[in-house]
């Protein structure tokens, strides 16, 4: 289930959602009953709390929104990132993504679903390019030169792929494939412009719950970014694909090559993990919640 609006703030279980019975003594009404009240006082308490971020935490996942409610009480969010880009909106300066955007990886598939993880460093600093997915653009974008040689290197690795008329990534992201920037917000026109003001931290929580809580996840490290933030990544629970960052000034570098998308399937499939499908880029538009 995923939700809509103002979300900031998760409500943790008490014994009013979940009573200290068998669950062969409970109907699935029941159950039902009480998912639905709890995830009711989830949103009615996050349209609350959504103030005290300044509308910065909207549009979540609801898996993602329970497991991370938490960093958004902590000062470095509260006290010096929301209120850093808050600032910066009042002041007339242009932030991308737009709010409704900013965390749109978190709506497309839920947290347990994640199959695969590509690291970005920031959003495109253009008008009308960042949603909320890493290397990905909205409809009527054309692919940047990084996403262009992401798909040439697909090509190349796996030859039945077709490369898209269009940038958007969104056919990945359902599949579990996570395309999660280090920072999750820019200035136009200024690339790297909010780095150091939180988001970080919050991004190394993400990927740290998903190194402790899951299994078998494919992490895909494209420069040296990247590969410093997943230093952390358990390699004995999961895979670790490194190469160069597909930007041009280093896409020869050992991106061209690299064959990360088979390697990425052979890893899955041994894993009696469904493959990802990197044909299966639908051409959308307005990202629907689902």
């Amino acid at each position: 289930m995923f939700f809509k609006g103002n979300l900031s703030i998760h409500c943790k279980s008490t014994s009013i959602f979940n009573p200290i019975r068998t669950l062969s003594a409970v109907s699935q009404p029941e159950i039902k009953q009480e998912n639905n009240i709890e995830n009711d006082l989830i949103i009615e308490k996050a349209k609350i709390d959504a103030k005290k971020t300044r509308g910065l935490v909207v549009n979540m996942g609801m898996s993602w929104y329970k497991a991370f409610e938490s960093e958004f009480s902590k000062d470095y969010f509260l006290e010096v990132l929301a209120n850093f880009i808050a600032d910066q909106r009042d002041k007339g300066i242009v932030i991308y993504p737009e709010p409704r955007y900013v965390f749109t990886f978190t709506r497309m598939c839920k947290l347990d679903q994640v199959k695969v993880v590509i690291v970005g460093q920031d959003p495109y600093h253009g008008r009308n390019q960042a949603h909320g997915l890493s290397f990905s653009v909205r409809k009527n974008i054309l692919p940047p030169p990084s996403l262009q040689n992401i798909f040439k290197e697909l090509k190349n690795d796996i030859p039945d792929f077709i490369i898209p008329n269009h940038g958007t990534l969104s056919g990945w992201a359902r599949q579990g494939v996570l395309l999660l920037n280090s920072c999750l917000t820019v200035e136009k026109g200024r690339a790297n412009s909010h780095r150091g003001i939180g988001w970080e931290i919050f991004t190394d929580a993400i990927i740290q719950y998903l190194n402790d809580h899951s299994s078998n996840i494919v992490f895909l490290l494209w420069g040296r970014d990247a590969q410093v933030k997943g230093a952390q990544i358990d390699k004995t629970r999961h895979h670790i694909l490194t190469a160069a960052h597909p930007s041009p000034l280093s896409v020869y570098n050992g991106f061209m090559g690299c064959k990360h998308f088979s390697k990425t399937n052979a890893y899955l499939k041994a894993a009696n993990l469904s493959e990802i499908d990197w044909s299966n880029l639908p051409y959308e538009g307005e990202l629907s919640i689902k």
